[in-house]
């Protein structure tokens, strides 16, 4: 069974930094596509970024000049590096995979909150 474990969420002060990685487990493919997507109270779920398996990347429009993702096909892993970080990027921040077949697999989401 693919679970998803994201880990490294947390408090952080406006101007700091974050980084969230995912795990995959479970899993004897390749997803096609990895990354992270956000949901802050009373907004719809966004995307942060992804990679595909051969690593083209895709930012949405708040991360981009702040987030880098990081995707390991080795570990099975996608990490997200998060700098200068503001209070609209609170949120809850969840890992996704897709393997182009079905439905997506989520992970359970991290919290992320920005303080100033």
């Amino acid at each position: 069974q693919v679970q998803l474990v994201e880990s490294g969420g947390g408090l952080v002060q406006t101007g700091g930094s974050l980084r969230l990685s995912c795990a995959i487990t479970g899993s004897m493919f390749d997803p096609e596509v990895m990354g992270w997507y956000r949901q802050a109270p009373g907004k719809q779920r966004e995307l942060v970024a992804s990679a595909t398996v051969d690593f083209r990347l895709k930012y949405g429009d708040p991360a981009k000049g702040r987030f880098t993702v990081f995707r390991d096909n080795d570990k099975n892993t996608v990490s997200l590096q998060m700098t200068n970080l503001e209070a609209e990027d609170t949120g809850v921040y969840y890992c996704h995979a897709d393997y182009g077949i079905l439905c997506p697999f989520w992970g359970q989401g991290t919290q992320v909150t920005v303080s100033s």
